[in-house]
């Protein structure tokens, strides 16, 4: 029998219930929005072993520690290496070992990409070397690297605009600068299509600022697309700083000549997996809540913001429900997503799966914007299952959670999912310093710290265990699905 860490188990403490749910500042009128013979809202119990998973768990669950172990015995687990395998292998015996009653793999098979050499520097008119890093699916440089001059743009739009004739045999330069973590949509479309409309217009080679907010000398990979027809030239991205001196270079008025050697290349396919746990529901055992967060990162670090902190959240909020006995009416499911990064192979892979049985989830919701904390839950939900959303936002108020809409949206791996119809809440992750880490040799676990993980374990404990415990189904199913539609 595992040995039950923390306070006590929640039999133990079980009589206490009544001061620690009240000690959160709800009310706990368990009839007051009953139909006759249907409980429409979560009981007076309900709520009082909710409160006391909020405030156990937030003292007592083992996200660190899980993390610790992912980044110190696996680390870099980009989609299609040995890191890869290592990290499959490492979830499925972690999760065997913190007792989840199922385990199980899903392959999922995609495109791989080796990075290879990767180098840059300054020709004229003031040599220096560079910090950058290839994107992925980017193609090589010729076998002794390209020179050419840069061109320079603000944006992707400003690339758009400008006439090819100004372009045709250059390297393009997006500097396009990441105020904050809310610019990060307005910014990547550069790193993501850039090239191909940079080929189209006759470059030789795409090199953008990074897509961060850091003002390190650490570039940010991340993966890139080439647009079918349009010859695919090579893509990088420079560190911050490299960028902030090169467009010093370029504002003196001479031409600025870089050379660019990268091999990077396709390196054919590859099958991994999604890894997945459950903790099987006690009434409901085939319909489920699904929490998790995606298993691969990219190479450059070790993954502990991107997502090994999602992973660790999810499954150290199973574990703790499963470790103190608190039995789910529902089963809590959680998966571990395969290559994410590249793609999102992992959670389209999942879909497919299981698309004949998206009404059997209750509740979707991703851990993937670093380590916390939950700062706002909204959800998406059947307009009947609101009161009990609203109880839920309650319980986790003393967290600091705000209350959101009923517009979530559960995750990237989770997007299509929702556009299937299942029932999705969105669990908000302070976000303001992930943009300076992920994808950079900066993503590493001395970055965790073991207050925020904690709430944010603690607040998906509460969401999963409620979620699953929910006397009415959140609507996953054609509902939700033609609702997407409108």
């Amino acid at each position: 029998m595992r040995r039950l860490t923390g306070s006590t188990s929640f039999h133990l403490v079980s009589m206490c219930l009544l001061a620690i749910g009240l000690s959160g500042g709800f009310s706990l009128q368990a009839n007051s929005m009953e139909k006759p013979g249907v409980n429409t809202i979560f009981s007076e119990r309900e709520l009082q072993t909710a409160a006391w998973i909020r405030d156990a768990a937030r003292q007592d669950n083992l996200s660190y520690k899980i993390l610790e172990s992912l980044t110190t015995e696996v680390g870099p687990r980009m989609a299609g290496t040995p890191g890869d395998a290592r990290a499959v292998a490492w979830a499925e015996s972690k999760f065997k070992e913190l007792g989840f009653d199922k385990v199980w793999k899903e392959p999922v098979t995609f495109p791989s990409w080796k990075r290879g050499v990767e180098k840059a520097e300054i020709v004229s008119p003031f040599p220096q070397p560079l910090a950058i890093t290839a994107l992925g699916n980017s193609i090589a440089t010729p076998d002794n690297g390209l020179v050419a001059d840069l061109i320079e743009f603000a944006s992707l739009k400003d690339l758009v605009a400008a006439p090819p004739e100004k372009i045709k045999g250059k390297i393009v330069f997006i500097n396009h600068k990441m105020q904050n973590s809310n610019e990060y949509g307005l910014v990547v479309p550069g790193r993501s299509s850039g090239a191909s409309e940079a080929a189209r217009k006759g470059a030789v080679a795409i090199i953008i600022r990074s897509v961060g907010t850091d003002s390190h000398r650490f570039p940010h990979t991340g993966v890139m697309r080439y647009e079918a027809g349009v010859p695919p030239i090579p893509a990088a991205a420079m560190s911050n700083v490299d960028a902030d001196m090169v467009a010093r270079m370029i504002k003196r008025g001479k031409p600025v000549s870089l050379k660019l050697e990268l091999s990077s290349s396709a390196n054919g396919s590859y099958t991994s997996y999604n890894v997945i746990g459950e903790i099987t529901g006690s009434e409901l055992p085939n319909e489920y809540v699904l929490i998790g967060g995606h298993l691969d990162s990219w190479d450059l670090g070790t993954g502990a913001i991107d997502d090994g902190a999602g992973c660790a959240i999810a499954m150290s909020a199973a574990e703790f429900i499963q470790r103190n006995r608190i039995k789910p009416k529902r089963t809590i499911r959680v998966v571990l997503f395969a290559n994410e990064e590249q793609g999102l192979f992992g959670g389209k892979a999942y879909l497919e799966a299981h698309r004949q049985q998206i009404s059997r989830i209750q509740a979707a919701a991703e851990a993937d914007l670093g380590q916390g904390p939950v700062t706002k839950m909204s959800s998406f939900v059947r307009a009947e299952a609101l009161p009990l959303v609203k109880q839920m936002q309650m319980v986790l108020a003393p967290l600091g959670i705000e209350a959101g809409d009923n517009n979530a949206f559960p995750g990237p791996d989770m997007g299509d999912l929702r556009l299937a119809g299942a029932a999705s809440f969105g669990l908000a992750l302070k976000a303001d310093d992930y943009f300076d880490l992920h994808h950079t040799p900066d993503d590493t676990f001395d970055k965790i710290e073991p207050a925020r993980i904690n709430q944010a374990a603690a607040t998906y404990a509460v969401f999963a265990w409620m979620a699953a415990q929910a006397p009415l189904h959140f609507g996953s199913g054609p509902e939700l699905e033609k609702l997407n539609k409108k």
